[in-house]
């Protein structure tokens, strides 16, 4: 069995981790003119997954002002820092000043200024996963077991102190929880139980912000993974499936009365809110035809919705080997796609215009995934 398809096997919740290869350690930054110079606005970090085990997680980041893309600026501008970035980059957020990058097998979150990508601090927090802010805190989510514990338990939530680093309380939650989302005084979850499969966890976990409780789980479907608030008060959340006879579908969960109140027949990989638009993407793995199924879709989440069956609508998407990340740029609408090709090779970014055009493309690092937008 491949190295990808064991980790599948063993935890969907980390299929994207799943490229092992040997190689020749990381490659030297470049920089490389894609856009056109834009003075007005700042730019945005790309997280780039790298190949579990490889110590290949890097760090790009293009700046509009310039439209020139830096790929690997982490070993650059920290060249004292202990292993790179780290094995496995996760999830990336801004938070006033800070940039905060969630490194999964490194068991760390490694804070960073946000403006000048320097290394500020690290929070230790074991098989860490996503991380949200509220209110002057970072709450990061965590597996809190060994890689593919198939007897693993329940996993938490840790809240950290923006100002100090320092974690302050958990809440235990669901078994391995992976994306959140604040809505109100809430905080939502969701659980994967990847590390079991057939025993998926199938729940959302509802924390209360002013206790650190949970007080509810929602029952949703198995192996969910992506969840994103729109500004109507609903939470989409995805579910992966489990490869086999059930299919990837994408679920709404009203807040007000905490239940689901519509999904769509559709896969989902993960999806980006702008506005009124979901950005949802899949590629829906198979262990039937031992392939992805790719798609793309808009769907309009005041109404709810879909829109059109694909938004990129040049033909590009063509190109697209495995998409595998996605972000909105949220002052002039472009679209973002990553494809992370056989997750050997390193990845490529596309940037498409809000009508779904491409206005250019450029190499990334292994597995190029998440994103964080500089606020000006």
């Amino acid at each position: 069995m491949s190295c990808r398809s064991l980790l599948l096997l063993l935890s969907a919740a980390i299929v994207g981790l799943s490229a092992c290869r040997k190689g020749n350690g990381i490659i030297p930054g470049e920089e490389t003119q894609v856009g056109e110079p834009d003075t007005l606005r700042n730019g945005f970090y790309l997280l780039n997954e790298g190949n579990m085990g490889m110590n290949l997680s890097t760090l790009d980041y293009y700046d509009r002002s310039t439209g020139v893309y830096k790929s690997n600026i982490y070993s650059q501008i920290n060249p004292g820092a202990t292993k790179e970035l780290g094995d496995v980059g996760n999830d990336i957020g801004i938070y006033g000043s800070k940039l905060y990058a969630v490194i999964n097998m490194s068991d760390k979150v490694d804070v960073l200024d946000a403006h000048s990508a320097k290394r500020i601090g690290q929070i230790s927090i074991r098989n860490c996963r996503y991380v949200t802010f509220y209110k002057g805190k970072a709450y990061v989510s965590s597996y809190a077991a060994t890689i593919g514990d198939a007897s693993a338990g329940a996993g938490y939530i840790a809240e950290v102190d923006t100002a100090t680093l320092q974690i302050l309380r958990t809440v235990t939650v669901g078994r391995q929880p992976e994306e959140m989302a604040i809505v109100g005084d809430k905080l939502y979850i969701a659980n994967s139980g990847g590390y079991s499969p057939p025993r998926y966890e199938r729940t959302v976990s509802v924390v209360d912000m002013n206790t650190f409780k949970e007080i509810k789980r929602i029952d949703v479907a198995i192996n969910l993974h992506r969840l994103k608030a729109d500004k109507y008060g609903d939470v989409y959340v995805t579910s992966r499936g489990d490869y086999y006879n059930i299919h990837s579908k994408l679920y709404v969960i009203d807040t007000q009365k905490d239940i689901v109140k519509d999904s769509f027949n559709l896969a989902a990989s993960n999806l980006a809110i702008a506005g009124d638009s979901a950005y949802v993407y899949s590629a829906e793995w198979s262990y039937i035809t031992n392939k992805n199924t790719v798609s793309y879709a808009i769907i309009n989440v005041k109404d709810e919705k879909k829109v059109t069956d694909n938004f990129i609508t040049d033909g590009i998407d063509k190109e697209i080997k495995t998409p595998y990340g996605i972000a909105i740029d949220p002052e002039n609408g472009d679209i973002y796609v990553t494809d992370a090709k056989n997750y050997l090779l390193p990845g490529t970014l596309y940037c498409f215009s809000k009508a779904g055009k491409k206005r250019w493309s450029v190499t990334a690092g292994n597995i190029p995934a998440h994103f964080a937008f500089i606020p000006r």
